[in-house]
């Protein structure tokens, strides 16, 4: 039987591998936003990771969205590839990946495949995804049906590391299931694959790969912290650092995004239930989600130096999104820089010509506008390293005494007061 896949969550993820994947076999992608499905099947996506023509051309050799899940039924490899957030308290939350498994279990049939790409800690496939699947079905795992995971390695914005540029680790249910998962990837994917031996490891090893990087981060972030208490550059410092060879190059800053900021949670609490107390990988978390608040306060500190007034003052913030040259605001930590400058009574400019500021009021309540501001400002904060800033005149927005802070350290040094 001909292999036809099927694609659950066209977002970040989900769309560059369904239009990878037609191009090989025949591919229907769902998502339960019609909205998005209309947008992508008009030849555009909005998150800006698959080209207009590449999409258009997909489209055109026959790679089909949509919401309605009987043009699904017919599909017998199912990947499902839905955001893993988590909630107010950092408590993974598995309700996508649960109403996701429903989907599944709805339209899988006998000798199907079902292939989880959602970020999570190691036994959710089978410990919670696949009982979803079971019960909705009816058919039983192992027997009936079989499953894989393959975490995915997308990096939002980067026109470099494409899904088929990067190295794709997969698995499956039995050993035979996984030489069969890793056929299919191995097929689209022009980095190679790694079988893992089993799914759980698979699990682990992609919890892990964020993990450290959020670790490394929040190492380079302290560092920052105590060099500028010192008077000393802290990127003159790893500059100096990196001429070891095995020196690690990182880069002081926010974290945030639906990877870094949130994987070190899931398997907190996976060691946790387990009844192992992760010291280091929260300890990260901390330094990091705090970086936000340190960036307000040194901005203020630094007003104060200059004897700038604080109260009523106005602050202009570049940059919204959670990084660089892509739309997606998905757990941005710039929100906190605003969150802890607002409690000084400031009027606050957020301009980021990429974030959507629909999407922005929907999810944080703030304003933000894509028009270039005029100037006035006693404050300004390079928050994200966009393209589009490195042009502009950054003193031409302020007046004459003011205060310039560089999160991502891209501006020209000699007109900054302050980065990290």
């Amino acid at each position: 039987m001909a292999t036809k896949i099927c694609v659950i969550g066209l977002g970040y993820v989900g769309l560059p591998l369904a239009r990878l994947f037609s191009t090989k076999y025949e591919t229907v992608g769902f998502d339960k936003c019609e909205k998005r499905v209309r947008s992508l099947m008009q030849g555009h996506d909005a998150t800006l990771e698959v080209s207009d023509e590449l999409l258009q051309e997909a489209i055109k050799n026959g790679f089909k969205c949509t919401s309605d899940i009987e043009d699904i039924r017919d599909c017998n490899f199912y990947v499902v590839a839905v955001p893993t957030p988590v909630d107010n308290n950092n408590n993974p939350d598995l309700e996508p990946l649960y109403k996701a498994s429903e989907v599944v279990g709805a339209v899988i049939s006998k000798g199907d495949i079902v292939v989880y790409e959602s970020t999570v800690y190691p036994g959710v496939t089978e410990d919670e995804c696949i009982p979803v699947v079971e019960k909705t079905s009816g058919l039983k795992f192992n027997v009936d049906f079989f499953a894989g995971y393959s975490p995915e390695r997308i990096n939002p914005g980067d026109k470099l590391h494409t899904v088929e540029k990067i190295k794709k680790v997969t698995s499956g249910s039995t050993p035979e299931i996984g030489k069969k998962v890793n056929e299919i990837y191995s097929s689209v994917i022009e980095a190679g694959t790694h079988l893992a031996p089993s799914i759980k490891v698979a699990e682990a090893a992609k919890v892990i790969e964020n993990s450290q990087r959020d670790i490394n981060i929040a190492f380079v972030n302290e560092l920052s912290k105590i060099f500028t208490v010192l008077g000393i550059d802290t990127h003159d410092v790893l500059d100096a650092a990196s001429t070891k060879w095995n020196f690690l190059p990182f880069n002081p800053g926010l974290v945030g995004g639906h990877c870094i900021g949130v994987d070190p949670y899931y398997l907190a609490q996976c060691a946790q239930r387990h009844g192992y107390n992760p010291e280091i990988i929260l300890a990260g978390r901390r330094m990091n989600d705090g970086m936000g608040e340190y960036v307000a306060n040194q901005v203020i500190k630094l007003m104060l130096k200059k004897a700038i007034q604080v109260l009523n003052s106005s602050i202009l913030i570049l940059g919204f999104t959670f990084k660089e040259n892509c739309p997606d605001v998905r757990n941005t930590r710039v929100i906190d820089i605003y969150k802890a400058l607002k409690e000084y009574n400031l009027n606050i400019t957020v301009y980021d010509p990429w974030a959507n500021p629909e999407v922005v009021k929907a999810e944080y309540g703030i304003e933000l506008t894509n028009t270039l501001p005029k100037g006035g400002f006693d404050a300004v904060i390079a928050a994200v390293a966009h393209t589009q800033f490195s042009k502009l005149d950054i003193l031409s927005f302020l007046k004459e005494k003011h205060v310039i802070f560089d999160v991502k350290g891209s501006l020209e040094r000699k007109i900054v007061d302050g980065r990290l």
